[in-house]
């Protein structure tokens, strides 16, 4: 009797970690039929003027928010499974003994795909510097892995199409490559903290546990529901802020500010964008709403990556283990490259 309940729970628990599979369907009908049942809403059933500004605010909202939300859902899914082959001990393995060049290549592509969030960045430092990897291989690392996640790819594609997320993420790991290249070049490796030298890697190394194809299916749906649960109130609040602008704000604004002919708006978004904290679910719909208003896509994407790849608690945190005058080189390559990426959007756009 208890082996018969055992087996039939065993089957229940199975058929539970592809529920998310068989809702994979349902999610993308109503993406692609969302836009149509939004304007059927607001228009046929409020009967809203489609020529007040309120209007526009309302269906900006109602239309991005449930799909931001089903595309996080879907690709974080996906993703999350993904990830759940590449743990920063197999990361750390893998880049052991690879020259500069190589390994920045390496580091910024295993970086995309390695599960990283700011309170890691310690221990993966450590783990990666006494491990002998070079100083600006693990920078190439550090950028690429907040700079060009899920979130941002996602929302990217989106709203904007492939090619504008395709555009960013091979931007984005040209930056982390270069970027850790030059300060690999630059020999400072005396502005690490020395107690970092003192501990031995095998400190920070993290058990490998060997885990079944289920178990994947719910890292999949662990990674939903962890990321969307820290991001949604930003995402909200985001396309909230984004309804507002693209619903009160004039036709072609931003232009005198942050378009192509203003060309201290680059450097100057940049600036701004470094001191700030925000994730790419919050800023994003804010972006989409510049553009629509006149902004210049490199000016836009400048301030995302800067806000995004330079965040102040990942310089806080790593000020434990780096002195101020790497975090300060660190922040200036990074900055400088992003600067450059900027200025190339607008002049290609």
């Amino acid at each position: 009797m208890n082996e018969c309940c055992t087996q039939n729970n065993n089957e229940n628990k199975s058929l539970n970690h592809y529920i998310p599979f068989l809702l994979i369907p349902f999610a993308v009908v109503i993406y692609f039929f969302l836009e149509r049942g939004v304007d059927f809403f607001v228009y046929a059933i409020l009967r809203m003027d489609k020529a007040s500004h309120l209007t526009e605010v309302i269906r900006f909202f109602l239309y991005d928010t449930p799909k931001v939300f089903i595309l996080l859902t879907v690709i974080v899914f996906v993703v999350g499974i993904i990830r759940s082959y590449f743990s920063p001990e197999k990361t750390r393995k893998a880049l052991e003994g690879k020259p500069l060049f190589a390994g920045n290549v390496m580091a910024a592509g295993l970086g995309v795909l390695t599960p990283f969030c700011t309170c890691s960045a310690i221990p993966l430092f450590i783990g990666f510097v006494e491990s002998g990897i070079p100083l600006g291989v693990t920078f190439s690392f550090l950028v690429a892995a907040p700079m060009i996640n899920e979130v941002a790819l996602v929302l990217l594609f989106g709203l904007f199409g492939w090619k504008t997320a395709l555009l960013y993420a091979s931007t984005g790991l040209l930056i982390a490559i270069i970027s850790g290249w030059v300060i690999g070049r630059m020999k400072i490796e005396r502005f690490v903290e020395d107690w970092v030298y003192e501990i031995k890697a095998g400190d920070f190394q993290m058990p490998e546990q060997k885990i079944t194809f289920n178990d994947r299916i719910q890292a999949g749906w662990t990674a939903v529901v962890d990321i969307i649960s820290k991001i949604w109130i930003y995402i909200m609040a985001g396309i909230a802020l984004g309804a507002a602008v693209h619903g009160y704000v004039p036709e072609n604004f931003m232009a005198s500010i942050m378009g192509k002919e203003a060309w201290w708006s680059v450097p100057l978004a940049v600036l701004i964008g470094v001191p700030l904290y925000s994730n790419a679910a919050g800023i994003i719909p804010i972006l989409q709403a510049l553009l629509e208003k006149g902004a210049a896509l490199g000016t836009a994407l400048a301030f995302m990556m800067s806000v995004i790849g330079l965040s102040l608690p990942e310089m806080i945190i790593l000020r434990k283990v780096i002195k101020i005058p790497l975090i300060v080189i660190f922040i200036s390559v990074v900055a400088t490259g992003i600067i450059i990426v900027g200025f190339l959007f607008n002049w290609i756009y």
